[in-house]
Order: C-alpha cells, then structure tokens, then sequence
C-alpha cells in the first residue's frame, strides 16, 4: 500500500492559509479521485478540495477550524499502488500522528509593552490571550511596530476572531492618520475619564431600543464585505459624479439581435456586455482610472481586468473578474460573464477568478434603480453604476429642427477616489463611456 498526502494548495495570489470549515470525509472512508474531501474558507472565497486519486482516508491531521498554511499536509490517503509509485515524501515534509499545536505564550505581563521586534525571538503564534496570528500578520505587525497589547485590541473579522491582513492594515491605517499610538490613546482616554474626548459610541441601550428585534448573525462573506466597504471609505476620499445617456440604437440592436445571437452564438446577450465594451474602451482612452494607489506612488496597470458586481442567493456579494477584457470581442465578454455569472451563484468560483481586478462595474438597474454613489472596490480607483434604461420624453435634434421623442434613457454613476483622479479626469472619463454607449452602431453585426 502507498501513502499519498493531500497538501493545502495554492489558493490565489497573497493566500498563505485557509481555515479548514468542514471535512466531508472520515478516516477509513473509500473516495475516488477529485472527490471533495474537504470545504476551506480564506478571507477571499470558500472552496473545496479533492482527493488526488482513489485510495481509503488513512489520517486527518488537522480539526476543523483550524487553519494550516498553503503546502502543509492536510490528510493521508492510502493507496493500492506502490511506494515507488508515489513522489517521495521528503523528510522535512513529513507529517506526525498528532495535530501540531502551537508553542506556548508568554504571559501578558511579560509582553503587554513589547513590540514584537523587541522581543529577540522567533515570533510566537497566538497572542497571550489566544488569538491565532497568521505569518503575514506577525510580519507586518514586526515592521509596523505593533505590540502584542496591540493585537490584543484588534477585533478580528476572520473565523473565531481571527486577525485578518485587512483587519491589521485597517489599524496601522487608523494609528498612521491620526498620529496618535492607538495605545497611548487609549491610555489617557482612562486617565482623563472626566474629559473624555473619544468618538461619541452608541450604547447598547440604543441598539436594543424599539420594541421587538430577532439578532441575526453575520455570515463570514457578510462580515468580510462590511470590513471591505468601511476600509474603502477610510482610504479613499470618494467622489460621485452623474450623466445620463440616451441608449436608444443600443437597446434597439439588442432587441434586434438578441435571438440571433442565441441561435448562432448559443450566448444569452444582456446590457451589461455592452457596458463592459463601452468601459473597456474608455479606459484604453483614460489610462489614469486603470490604477491603483500605494503611499504617494501611482501604479498604473497595463491589463484591463474588470469586475462584475453579482449579488448572490443568499443576499450577499460577490465580484469575479473578466480577465484582459480588452482583449475580447463583445461575444467573448458575453460569454465570459454568463460562466462567471453561474458559477457564482452555485459557490464553484475560483479564487483567482474574484482577484485582480483593475476596475469595476455594479448594475443598479438589475433591481429597478435609476442610479446610486457605489462604494470603490479596493485598490482600485473607480467604480461605475449603471441604473435601469427607462422610456422617457427627450429633446432629439432633427434636420427639420428640434424635437420630443420617447427616448430609451438611463443614469450612470462614477464614483472615484479623488486622492489621483480630479472632477476633470473623472467627468471626461463617464463622459466617454456616455458616448460609446450613445454612439452603438445599431447596423454592427456582433
């Protein structure tokens, strides 16, 4: 009999570890190849993971919830070959019969003041109180100066309280604009209770308020997205600007087209292709909205990659990412969101499909609206809304003159991060998607 370890694999760029939510599996259970044999959650999406090869589960080296690093091993499967089959498993990589447990912490006496740099040591795994840190916490909080006290205060938004790297970056964020360590602040806020000159809270009193409540709990993607849309805000000074575009050949041609299209391209066509085109064009014309920001550098991205907003079943969202659109026809882009669209809402996207995105494009109309200010999706700087296209009396002008007609009309928003892109730019910028959109050829074939 061979022994084959299942490893944690890479899950996406930044990835370092997964929690383990829920093995599907039992030690002594038959599986066959590419059955999921467990579900992991990271702070980006959920997954499973697959068995390599038929064999009988010998171990399970890791409890649920817990959280190993990309390339432990997870599991043993035995098998029916032989050793000399397998890849040797080196000596470094082998796995002991217990669940590996983390060294023991100093008590917090003996480091409530100290960084994690002063400390002179290997940096330990938990904080005294418990809380799991990841390597790349521990590395940023060593950098940053942040004491084990610190950490102790950070609410964790990942599984079990968890500190995330978002959830870290957002402190170090708060400590930097403000200028004030957060626990020398926290400490004279206690010496000077009389004169209290924190934020002003809202009591639980006031939440409980008002008669009759059900609490619901947060899911995890809930959570994750509520920690996104607030770190959003404290980065980037948000900017919304409008127009509105007169759709009419686009819609036409759409209507005209759509079956057609069914039959021989076997793609249901919506609007929000045509919006993706429209975008896609606008921002080879304005290279400046397809950046990112770090510190006071500007990273301008070469790969136009833009993300689709797509509310999920269970009420939340979720963005995967059409890669190199620019590099697409309007049925490539069509297809390419009707896969992702799918597979989003039955929990099979990859973690590298919801990554990388340089901008990205959420749909009011979808639900009616005629417009909203939507929230910049982090690192990049801009987002556009797209409202619902409704019929609506509009000035046209004719060779005989002016006139009124029923015209097909609709809202967009952009909302930009006015730290790198000024009023200007970002007019121009929806100003020009406005055109493309105005300007649809109703006579183009696809």
């Amino acid at each position: 009999m061979a022994k084959v370890e299942i490893l944690l694999p890479a899950m996406g760029e930044g990835i370092i570890e997964a929690t383990l939510t829920k093995w599907l599996v039992n030690v002594g259970d038959k599986v066959e190849e590419d059955q999921s044999i467990v579900e992991v959650a990271t702070d980006k999406v959920d997954s499973e993971i697959p068995a390599p090869q038929d064999g009988i589960i010998e171990k399970l080296l890791f409890n649920e919830n817990d959280i190993p690093k990309v390339g432990d091993t997870i599991a043993i499967i035995s098998t029916n070959g032989s050793d000399s089959d397998q890849k040797e498993v080196s000596e470094e990589k082998k796995v002991e019969t217990d669940v590996p447990v983390f060294e023991k912490a100093p008590s917090t006496e003996e480091v409530s003041n100290n960084t994690l740099e002063e400390q002179g040591e290997q940096i330990i795994s938990k904080t005294p109180e418990g809380k799991f840190l990841s390597p790349l916490v521990r590395s940023i909080a060593e950098k940053e100066n942040v004491s084990l006290s610190e950490l102790e205060r950070i609410n964790g938004s990942g599984n079990t309280g968890r500190i995330t790297k978002n959830d870290i970056l957002n402190y170090i964020n708060t400590r930097s604009n403000t200028g004030i360590d957060r626990t020398a602040k926290m400490q004279v806020q206690e010496k000077t209770s009389d004169k209290q000159i924190s934020k002003p809270q809202i009591s639980k009193e006031q939440i409980y308020s008002g008669g009759d409540y059900e609490i619901i709990e947060m899911d995890r993607m809930r959570k994750l997205i509520a920690e996104h849309m607030v770190h959003s805000k404290q980065v980037s000074p948000h900017v919304t600007s409008f127009i509105e575009a007169d759709v009419t050949n686009m819609v036409n041609w759409k209507n005209k087209n759509k079956d057609r299209i069914l039959e021989k391209e076997n793609v249901k066509l919506t609007f929000t292709p045509i919006f993706i085109e429209a975008t896609v064009k606008a921002l080879k014309d304005f290279p400046m909205i397809n950046v990112s920001v770090d510190g006071d550098k500007i990273i301008r991205k070469k790969n136009i990659n833009v993300g689709i907003a797509a509310a999920l079943p269970s009420g939340n969202l979720i963005v995967p990412v059409i890669k190199n659109a620019d590099r697409l026809n309007l049925m490539g882009i069509a297809a390419s969101l009707n896969d992702l669209s799918a597979r989003a809402r039955e929990n099979k996207l990859k973690p590298d499909e919801i990554q990388g995105g340089t901008f990205t494009i959420t749909n009011f109309g979808t639900f009616g609206n005629t417009t909203g200010t939507p929230i910049i999706n982090q690192p990049q700087v801009a987002i556009l809304g797209v409202g619902a296209i409704v019929k609506k009396p509009a000035v046209i002008e004719t060779p005989s003159g002016d006139a009124i007609a029923i015209r097909h009309m609709m809202i967009l928003s952009l909302a930009y991060d006015h730290r790198v892109v000024d009023g200007a730019l970002g007019g121009m910028f929806l100003k020009r998607i406005s055109d493309y959109l105005e300007d649809f050829d109703f006579k183009r074939n696809s």
